[in-house]
């Protein structure tokens, strides 16, 4: 990704964001949603002009304190702002230390420990790790010798939307977690690989991308329709190794 391209997309990020932003003193009619640039501005207490040009993708050169008022202002998520952060380039002054880079050998220990499905995932969502109930419950990704990638496997293999019940909805909102991981891998060929990849092949992928929208993993009652088994439900958590927390434990405890 050249350095264009993540300018055009920190724009398109905190346009999509400013127009969500309710007007000052409740609904107000007008022919554009959300906040004015102007009224961003005074908000995050930096200029109009400067608003104006980093929605335009210009070359704009702002401090980190400047960019958290406005991160601030944006009433943005802890993952919308992580992802924020990596768009502009520059490190969230409150944000935590910068991952290292070995994957951690204890996550194939504690997947292999758990009776229960569970599988690790690496920063691109690869499964890097699964036991023997992980993949007897995911038939088509787990159980088989080829790329294990989880968005590949949702979005491009039809053994997704039969495993999945609301697929489209779970789809969607899976994208959405992964953008903030995303955030950390702009420098990454791979992670630009896979996203292109998933543009061309997925036309759900492509439209649910451009909306930029972003949400923490977050867990919860998931089920599944099994080709062999019916139904299946399983409550969902998600841990990150404390060495790791670009790598997750993902754990589906019966319901």
């Amino acid at each position: 990704m050249t350095a264009s391209d993540q300018r055009r997309l920190l724009g398109d990020f905190v346009r999509a964001h400013r127009e969500k932003l309710p007007p000052e003193g409740g609904a107000v009619r007008r022919r554009t949603p959300g906040l004015r640039r102007e009224e961003l501005a005074a908000r995050a207490g930096i200029s109009a002009t400067w608003c104006t040009w980093i929605e335009q993708g210009r070359d704009v050169k702002a401090s980190p304190q400047a960019l958290a008022r406005l991160a601030r202002a944006m009433m943005l998520s802890r993952a919308e702002r992580a992802y924020f952060f990596e768009l502009s380039g520059k490190r969230d002054p409150d944000g935590p230390p910068p991952d290292m880079n070995d994957a951690p050998s204890s996550l194939v220990d504690a997947v292999q420990a758990i009776k229960h499905p569970a599988y690790g995932l690496d920063r691109l969502w690869n499964a890097c790790a699964w036991n023997k109930a992980a993949a007897n419950l995911f038939p088509g990704w787990l159980d088989r010798d080829c790329q294990r990638n989880l968005l590949i496997f949702v979005f491009l293999d039809p053994a997704a939307q039969g495993l999945i019940p609301n697929w489209k909805d779970r789809a969607v909102r899976l994208l959405a977690e992964f953008r903030s991981d995303f955030g950390h891998s702009f420098s990454d060929p791979r992670a630009l690989g896979l996203v292109e990849r998933l543009q061309r092949e997925s036309a759900l992928f492509a439209q649910a991308w451009n909306t930029h929208a972003v949400l923490e993993r977050e867990g919860g009652l998931r089920s599944f329709h099994h080709p062999g088994k019916g139904l299946l439900r399983f409550v969902q958590s998600t841990f990150h190794p404390s060495e790791r927390p670009d790598y997750k434990l993902v754990i589906l405890k019966p319901a």
